[in-house]
């Protein structure tokens, strides 16, 4: 960094790097979470993980970690899954 600012900037930036990586870390878990509850069949145990899963994703685009398309694709799709199993 050439100047206070740009000092600044560094900082920030390792900062949110760290603060995205533990959110997207996070919403990974809580996907896995739901998928193996899928693969054994327990309906209520999807249930309350895909709505963790959701809250999560959700949460994640809300703080700007992913964009709002991709937050919206995978909620889709775990839900379809949820249902489909149904």
């Amino acid at each position: 960094a050439n100047s206070k600012s740009a000092a600044k900037r560094a900082r920030q930036n390792e900062k949110r790097t760290i603060r995205n990586t533990a959110v997207r870390s996070q919403v990974k878990s809580a996907v896995r979470s739901f998928q193996e509850a899928l693969s054994t069949g327990d309906s209520e145990q999807a249930k309350t993980t895909l709505a963790t899963a959701t809250r999560l994703i959700r949460k994640a685009h809300s703080r700007g970690v992913i964009h709002s398309a991709t937050a919206s694709r995978r909620v889709s799709r775990l839900v379809l899954a949820f249902n489909k199993m149904q």
